[in-house]
């Protein structure tokens, strides 16, 4: 009853202040997690899987070609947007705050991301992920999250023979991907029906990547991520496909991602963090400044109308970054405090440079690709 509360209230302060509705869900889970509440395991499950439905709604958004076409600027911008706060986190948590080896490693990571979730919600409400400036923003926050991605795994992640079916069975399912999804989307026993299979059928889906991820020690959100950009072409033809998006975008938006947010701020330790705030502080700047460095200055090369709220976008996290944190804490390389300072840090870089984007650096007039 009262995550009910929260997710509706969020939703009223976000249309009431016109900032995006994520933000006030982690605030208010914040609050709640303040206030002695705790998250129950259902709730902790279907947040893990809203990250991985934010993240299919990501890919799902990006335009194909555009990326292409701005493969080689977006992939330079995205490169530095990892580089950079990786190295700054782990110089400041290894020289600065003194932290093992592995805990520098975790948090480096952590703070590397930009989050998928949070731009996308953004792009989202604000109508912008229909336009180039959107899309290829979109594209460059998965290309930096697959750097994190790559690097986490290649820190710690040990192959085991389940790993090789992970990858073997989500490379060869999106390698025949778009020539089946679209066979059971257009089928026309399915068109109509109240009891939504097509959106079933990508549910399926994103739990089997995330059912062989867990086996093979690896995340789903790579291949997550390629479905949607398979699926993407999908949504775009004609009446028999299109609505299937917007209804999928409708049931998540409704029940499901609310609690990804909701319980990213429930599982922060205020206690923990207020006996730290010169390190919550110091890992915030380390991370922000960084970005900064790492992507200003070639947004303003690449993408000078939008450079502002692209960098600003740019250095939001909290997808990956809680799952990067979430495998320290379980894996014994962070402890709950070290857990709490870091999630904290996130849940600020999701929640700061974006009220600032919104509120004084809104991207100039774009074209509509949509």
């Amino acid at each position: 009853m009262i995550a009910g509360l929260l997710i509706f209230a969020a939703s009223v302060l976000s249309l009431r202040l016109g900032v995006s509705v994520a933000i006030f869900e982690m605030l208010l889970g914040l609050a709640a997690g303040a206030a002695g509440l705790k998250p129950e395991p259902w709730m902790t499950y279907v947040a893990g899987f809203g990250g991985i439905v934010l993240t299919f709604l990501a890919g799902a958004e990006v335009d194909y070609k555009l990326l292409k076409d701005n493969f080689r600027s977006a992939g330079i911008l995205s490169f530095f947007s990892f580089l950079a706060p990786f190295a700054a986190g782990y110089l400041f948590c290894r020289y600065a705050a003194h932290w093992p080896l592995k805990a520098s490693l975790v948090a480096a990571v952590a703070l590397s991301e930009t989050s998928l979730a949070v731009v996308y919600s953004v792009l989202t409400e604000t109508g912008l992920s229909r336009t180039r400036t959107g899309k290829v923003l979109m594209a460059c926050t998965f290309l930096t999250n697959t750097l994190t991605a790559l690097a986490l795994s290649a820190a710690f992640l040990r192959p085991n023979l389940y790993t090789l079916l992970f990858l073997a069975v989500s490379g060869g399912f999106l390698a025949f991907a778009g020539r089946f999804s679209l066979g059971v989307l257009r089928h026309p026993a399915l068109a109509g029906k109240v009891i939504e299979p097509e959106i079933k059928y990508i549910f399926f889906v994103l739990l089997a990547f995330v059912y062989l991820a867990a086996l093979g020690s690896s995340q789903a959100m790579l291949p997550a991520f390629l479905f949607g950009l398979v699926m993407a072409r999908h949504f775009k033809k004609g009446r028999a496909t299109a609505p299937v998006k917007a209804r999928l975008r409708t049931v998540s938006y409704a029940f499901i991602t609310p609690f990804f947010f909701l319980v990213a701020g429930m599982k922060v330790s205020p206690g923990a963090l207020l006996g730290s705030f010169a390190l919550f502080a110091g890992l915030f700047a380390a991370k922000q400044l960084a970005k900064l460095a790492g992507v200003y200055f070639l947004a303003g090369r690449y993408f000078p109308e939008n450079r502002g709220y692209f960098t600003l976008l740019m250095s939001t996290g909290l997808t990956f970054g809680l799952m990067a944190a979430l495998f320290g804490l379980e894996g014994g390389f962070l402890d709950g405090a070290q857990y709490s300072v870091l999630t904290s840090v996130l849940m600020a870089s999701a929640v700061i440079p974006t009220f600032i984007a919104q509120k004084w650096f809104p991207p100039a007039a774009d074209e509509d690709l949509a």
